[in-house]
């Protein structure tokens, strides 16, 4: 059976959000991605396949090493995204803000 992944399906799982971060800053291999869990290594396996197959990360071949890494284009289709949520819901917080200020003033 062939499962079609969703990106947000894919970053609602902490230790998946946690090797987007590890390998933000530069590529990794597999095994230097999980020793940064205390899970086992087909574990982590599993979570790299997933973030690949949602083409949240890429993968490049070294020699015998397969180094993962941030797929930006991807990255910034999710950001792009969410940006009108995080906007409405700062434009929320600051008319809340601002209506407790008003009403500190007045006490």
């Amino acid at each position: 059976m062939n499962l079609r992944r969703d990106v947000f399906q894919a970053i609602a799982d902490p230790t998946r959000r946690a090797i987007l971060l590890l390998v933000a800053s530069h590529a990794m291999t597999a095994g230097a991605i999980a020793t940064n869990f205390d899970t086992a290594r087909p574990t982590i396996s599993k979570h790299l396949q997933i973030l690949t197959e949602c083409e949240l990360l890429a993968q490049q071949q070294n020699g015998r090493e397969i180094h993962y890494h941030i797929n930006a284009k991807k990255m910034k289709e999710v950001a792009d995204f969410i940006e009108p949520f995080r906007q409405m819901w700062d434009d929320r917080f600051n008319k809340l803000e601002a209506v407790m200020k008003n009403y500190q003033t007045k006490k």
